[in-house]
C-alpha cells in the first residue's frame, strides 16, 4: 500500500487516509457498544420488575381469572410461577402529606418471581406476617411522603374511588379507605420508584372493591424454555377477548425509542465516517500522479485501462479497509477494557445503578459498521480510481 519508492508527503497522506477511517470506525463502534450498555441497563432494570409474561383483558380494566382457561395454563410444564395482580389508582396519605400513586396487589408467589429484595434501601420486603398487611414503597412516593420505618406514626392511608358511589352528602363515601404499614423501600428504576406501592392481593381486593376479578395475570417460564412458542400456545388458550404481552411487549413503545435512537446515532456516525473518508481521495491523487510513469511502462506491457483503474481501485479499497480493521480492533480493544475494569467512570455516579460507562459488544454492529466502511470505501474508490486515471492517464496514453 505505501511504496517504499513513494515520496515521503504520499506515503504521509496515506497514513494519514488510514487514520481518519480508523479514527471514525472506532468511535462508531464504542459509540454503539455504549448505547447498547445503556439500552441493555435500562431493559435490564424493568426486566426486574416484569415478569416473562402478562396477561389483561382486551376490553375493560377487570376480569375473572377463572374465566381465561387459567387451569388449562398453570398445566403447562413451561410455567415455573404465576400471580394474581390487582392494580389501581390511588391517593396515598402519610401523616400530613399526600400523593397519588398505584397500588399493585401481588399474589402469594409474587416474591418468587420477581426478586426486589435485593433492592430494598430500607427495612425489608414483607408483604405478609402473622395475618397483618404490609405494603414495600418506592422510593420516589417514599421521599415525596417523607416515610419514616422507624416512626411509632408508621401508617399509610390508601384511598380508592368507590365505584358503588352514587353520590350523597358525605363526600367520604367517594372513596374506599383502608390503612396499612410501610415495612420496606426499594429502588429500582423512576418509573417504578415513583409509582408503585406493592401490597398483598387480599388488601388490593379490599380497599379497591374487587372480590374475585384482577387487572392481570403474570407469569414466569422455566429456564430454557421457547418463550415466543409458548405465548403462542397460551394465546390459544386465552381466546380473544384476552392478550399477553412478553418483556418487550410490555414496554413496546421503550424498546422502539432506543432502536430508533440507536439508528439515528449509526446514521450520524456513518456520515462522520462518510466525511473522514475524502482523505481517500487526496491519497490517490498524489499517488495517480506520482504513479503515471509506472502506469505507462504497465501499458506498454499490454495492460488496458481497466486494468490501471482496478489497480487504483484496489489501493483505496486497501486503504479504506486497513483503517476499519484497525479500527474495529481498537474499538473492540477499549470496550473489552470499559467492560472489564470500567477505566471510564460516570460523574456524579452516587445516584445512578452503575459507577462507569456499561458496554455492550454486539457482533451485528461490528459487521454493520465494517459492511459500512467497506460500501463507502468500495464507492469512494471506485469513483476516484475511474476520475483520476481519465483525467491523469487518458491525455498521455492510447487506453
Amino acid at each position: 500500500m505505501i511504496s517504499k519508492k513513494s515520496h515521503n508527503v504520499i506515503n504521509i497522506i496515506s497514513a494519514i487516509s488510514v487514520v481518519g477511517v480508523m479514527v471514525g470506525t472506532m468511535g462508531l463502534i464504542i459509540v454503539l457498544s455504549v448505547f447498547n450498555g445503556f439500552g441493555g441497563l435500562v431493559l435490564s432494570l424493568y426486566d426486574s420488575f416484569d415478569a416473562d409474561l402478562k396477561i389483561t383483558p382486551v376490553k375493560g380494566k377487570f376480569f375473572d381469572p377463572n374465566a381465561t382457561n387459567m387451569q388449562r395454563i398453570q398445566s403447562l410444564e413451561s410455567i415455573q410461577n404465576f400471580s394474581l395482580i390487582l392494580e389501581e389508582n390511588a391517593l396515598l396519605k402519610y401523616r400530613d402529606r399526600q400523593c397519588v400513586a398505584k397500588i399493585k396487589g401481588v399474589g402469594e408467589h409474587y416474591t418468587e418471581m420477581i426478586n426486589l429484595k435485593k433492592n430494598i434501601i430500607d427495612g425489608e420486603f414483607v408483604l405478609n406476617e402473622e395475618e397483618q398487611n404490609f405494603a414495600v414503597i418506592g422510593s420516589g412516593i417514599a421521599w415525596k411522603l417523607s416515610v419514616i420505618l422507624s416512626s411509632p406514626f408508621n401508617i399509610l392511608n390508601v384511598y380508592v374511588p368507590n365505584a358503588d358511589y352514587k353520590g350523597g352528602i358525605n363526600v367520604m363515601d367517594a372513596f374506599r379507605a383502608e390503612s396499612v404499614t410501610p415495612a420496606g423501600i426499594f429502588a429500582l428504576q423512576q418509573d417504578f420508584d415513583s409509582k408503585y406501592v406493592l401490597v398483598p392481593i387480599s388488601f388490593a381486593r379490599k380497599v379497591i372493591g374487587q372480590k374475585n376479578n384482577v387487572s392481570s395475570i403474570e407469569i414466569n417460564f422455566k429456564e430454557g424454555v421457547n418463550q415466543l412458542a409458548e405465548q403462542n400456545k397460551i394465546n390459544e388458550l386465552l381466546g380473544s377477548d384476552y392478550k399477553s404481552s412478553n418483556r418487550l411487549e410490555q414496554h413496546d413503545f421503550l424498546y422502539k425509542i432506543l432502536k430508533s435512537e440507536k439508528w439515528a446515532v449509526y446514521m450520524i456516525l456513518g456520515f462522520i465516517l462518510f466525511i473522514s473518508s475524502f482523505n481517500i481521495l487526496g491519497s490517490m491523487t498524489m499517488l495517480t500522479i506520482d504513479k503515471k510513469e509506472d502506469a505507462i511502462t504497465l501499458v506498454s506491457l499490454g495492460a488496458d485501462k481497466k486494468l490501471i483503474q482496478n489497480i487504483f481501485f484496489l489501493e483505496g479499497l486497501l486503504i479504506a479497509l486497513s483503517g476499519a480493521v484497525i479500527g474495529l480492533f481498537l474499538g473492540g480493544l477499549i470496550c473489552f477494557l470499559q467492560q472489564t475494569f470500567g477505566i471510564i467512570p460516570i460523574e456524579n455516579a452516587e445516584s445512578f445503578v452503575v459507577d462507569s460507562y456499561p458496554v455492550q459488544m454486539m457482533f451485528t454492529d461490528f459487521l454493520s459498521v465494517f459492511a459500512l466502511v467497506g460500501i463507502i470505501g468500495s464507492l469512494g474508490a471506485w469513483f476516484t480510481s475511474r476520475q483520476l486515471v481519465t483525467r491523469y492517464l487518458s491525455a498521455h496514453l492510447s487506453l
